[in-house]
């Protein structure tokens, strides 16, 4: 039996920060996929549709399916939870009610045909699946390293060969180049893992990449040490990355080290931008998210920058720093742990009453900014931005 797929996000929770809200949550990366496409790997279907909070209904972004409010759903249908990154393919299903379940979480929900899902069942018989449960944002960079080997292998072969000029470290066949375009003086380091780059890459002479490592169609690399990171579509990075997601559209064009961070669309980190990603104790990190505490087990933790925020120049990010969505970080070369959505500004240049950017301001600067990469703002894009502005400033 054939199920059709979707896909449910989570509650809102400041453990999604920066992004909850701004996007659907099953649009994050996890690995090279966004953790939709694992799950229509998983289910062996492209999603019908997304039920993610009610502000984000009709979402624009290429390639993302209907994005809706929660709704009943006639069978046979699959629903997935957002906050799960399924591996493999999914096991014969059962005809009746189920659920998915991954080592005593649920993850999933189905009913057969001539039945409705309309919510969460905790009764319905066990499937048990592998996968990651995934927490919160940060744990995007904690099973980063162990996707990525695992997408890459997959992804290696016929690929074009390199040019004069490169140099591999370690086996050659770890290397999969796909119409991209590189500079002599280039080096590819895979002894701890495959290195893919897809269609349109550019890589300036003077980058050192090292494995396991994806960078998505049309980025541009321009020089400097980049490894164990997942780097999408139409970005623009120099200097030092280490242990990094970037959704996608993002410029980080400018020296100044960047590790174990979670990247939105369309942020903009200014030169010498540079994020702290250990304490001084070695000791485990927390995120303060609007008052909220979060313990992430985690010793290894950069920054959370959600989609259109920006960073001035010389900006120093301490670790586990949460920017939100929108917000311009400028006035304090240490600003907060946490700046909120939409802030402009930090410290004595947000002053006592809080600046923020009015809405006329972020779409204006949306408009200036989606067309340098070739995106239109139309009708659609604008609605969506004037619903993620006004959710963003309740």
């Amino acid at each position: 039996m054939s199920h059709a797929l979707y896909l449910l996000d989570p509650d809102p929770s400041p453990v999604w920060a920066p992004f909850a809200g701004a996007r659907p949550i099953s649009e994050l990366r996890a690995g090279a996929q966004l953790i939709r496409e694992r799950w229509e790997t998983f289910a062996g279907t492209e999603a019908t549709a997304i039920f993610a909070l009610p502000h984000l209904a009709g979402f624009v972004e290429p390639g993302v399916p209907v994005v809706k409010a929660r709704h009943p759903v006639p069978g046979p249908a699959l629903i997935g939870s957002s906050t799960f990154v399924p591996r493999g393919l999914a096991p014969p299903l059962p005809a009746a009610a189920f659920r998915l379940s991954c080592q005593g979480v649920t993850v999933g929900w189905g009913v057969g045909s001539g039945s409705t899902w309309d919510g969460p069942r905790a009764d319905a018989a066990s499937v048990e699946v592998a996968g990651v449960v995934l927490h919160g944002t940060y744990d995007l960079v904690r099973g980063l390293e162990r996707q990525l080997a695992g997408d890459l292998r997959a992804r290696l072969g016929d690929g074009d060969p390199l040019p004069a000029g490169c140099l591999v470290l370690g086996d050659p066949a770890g290397v999969a180049v796909h119409d991209a375009g590189l500079e002599p003086g280039v080096v590819f380091d895979v002894r701890q893992g495959p290195i893919v780059l897809e269609s349109g890459v550019e890589v300036r002479a003077g980058t050192r990449l090292e494995g396991p490592l994806w960078v998505g169609a049309n980025t541009q690399l321009l020089g400097g040490p980049i490894r164990t990171s997942a780097i999408g579509p139409h970005c623009r990075v120099r200097g030092e990355l280490a242990a990094c997601v970037f959704l996608g559209y993002a410029n980080k064009a400018h020296d100044g080290f960047v590790g174990h961070s979670v990247i939105g669309r369309w942020v903009n980190l200014g030169a010498g931008t540079i994020t702290s990603n250990l304490k001084n104790t070695y000791g485990p990190i927390r995120l303060e998210v609007a008052g909220a505490a979060i313990d992430t087990g985690l010793t290894n933790l950069g920054s959370l920058i959600g989609d259109h925020a920006k960073t001035a120049i010389g900006t120093l990010l301490g670790t586990g720093t949460v920017i939100g969505v929108g917000a311009n970080v400028f006035g304090a070369v240490r600003p907060p742990k946490y700046i909120p959505p939409l802030a402009w500004g930090v410290g004595e240049a947000r002053g006592e009453a809080g600046a923020r950017l009015t809405q006329d301001g972020f779409l204006k600067i949306a408009e200036r900014v989606l067309p340098r990469r070739d995106v239109a703002v139309d009708e659609a894009t604008r609605t969506m931005l004037e619903r993620i502005y006004e959710w963003a400033a309740r």
